[in-house]
């Protein structure tokens, strides 16, 4: 019969062991990141720079000239998880893979949306000579950067279906958590992030020019380029919440404007967003 000093010591290499092998397996399912997915879904408000916008077809090519523009905020509303309504405001969406612990590499959609300010008065330069029998004929002229208000009837100008940044990007995800003094990492984890991305524009254009008809479809208008730096709060190890600044170069040299493939706009800007997303992480 083994006595308790015998079955004591018969059990102490084991629990040392068991000691030793939780000291260097990985702490939680939090602590590595390799091999994880995640998504994610949220909005931005956006800014963008004035530009110069240049419009060009059979009769008529001319620029504007240092023209402003807004965002489109929805607020808080339920059309953000409303499945039939969720291109209505502005929107973010991401799926991403963490490559090694602190690299991912990342998919998404940035649904901006770009408003033209109506009624402002800009510089044009060029000319506009249409048939006398279209409507915006009564705008045709010789114009050498003369100023001009941007009425209805003039134009009208928007990406608000939307100014869509179909990108990828490359990011670095760093654990900040031991620097609040954060012990349980599985319950709590604050992450830092910076990122580079590049992308295509795919708006669906919303502009009445000189009273023709419009194109309502969505085309490929240029490309763009991002930064973002974020902040990423970890909750119970699956789900997150993320704030982003993020800030980028847009050049659209293909906009479509109207029924007529021979008209077109071409703009550039730089804009900034604010997003604020919610997520979820997990490994297949």
């Amino acid at each position: 019969m083994i006595s308790i000093r015998s079955f004591i010591g018969f059990c102490l290499p084991f629990f040392a062991f068991s000691l030793n092998a939780q000291r260097t397996a990985p702490k939680s399912f939090t602590s590595s990141n390799k091999g994880k997915i995640f998504v994610s879904w949220g909005g931005n408000r956006s800014s963008f720079t004035n530009s110069d916008i240049t419009f060009k077809g059979n009769d008529y090519n001319f620029t504007l000239s240092n023209v402003k523009s807004h965002d489109k905020p929805k607020g808080w509303h339920v059309d953000y998880i409303n499945p039939s309504r969720m291109t209505i405001p502005q929107t973010n969406a991401k799926i991403g893979y963490f490559i090694s612990e602190n690299y991912t590499i990342a998919l998404g959609v940035d649904h901006m949306k770009y408003v033209m300010t109506q009624n402002q008065t800009a510089q044009i330069d060029g000319e506009i000579n249409l048939s006398l029998d279209e409507p915006g004929a009564s705008f045709n002229g010789f114009y050498n950067n003369v100023p001009i208000q941007l009425t209805e009837d003039f134009l009208k100008f928007e990406h608000t279906d939307g100014l869509n940044y179909v990108y990828s990007e490359f990011s670095r995800f760093d654990d900040v958590s031991s620097i609040f003094n954060i012990k349980n990492i599985d319950v709590f984890q604050i992450n830092v992030t910076e990122g580079i991305g590049a992308g295509v524009l795919y708006p669906k254009t919303n502009a009445t020019l000189l009273s023709k008809e419009r194109h309502d479809d969505f085309h490929i208008s240029g490309y763009g380029v991002s930064l973002s730096a974020g902040l990423h709060l970890n909750f119970f190890k699956y789900f997150y919440l993320r704030g982003d600044l993020k800030g980028g170069f847009i050049d659209m040299n293909s906009i479509r404007t109207t029924q007529s493939s021979a008209d077109s706009a071409s703009q550039s800007f730089f804009y900034f967003q604010r997003v604020i997303s919610l997520g979820g992480i997990f490994r297949i």
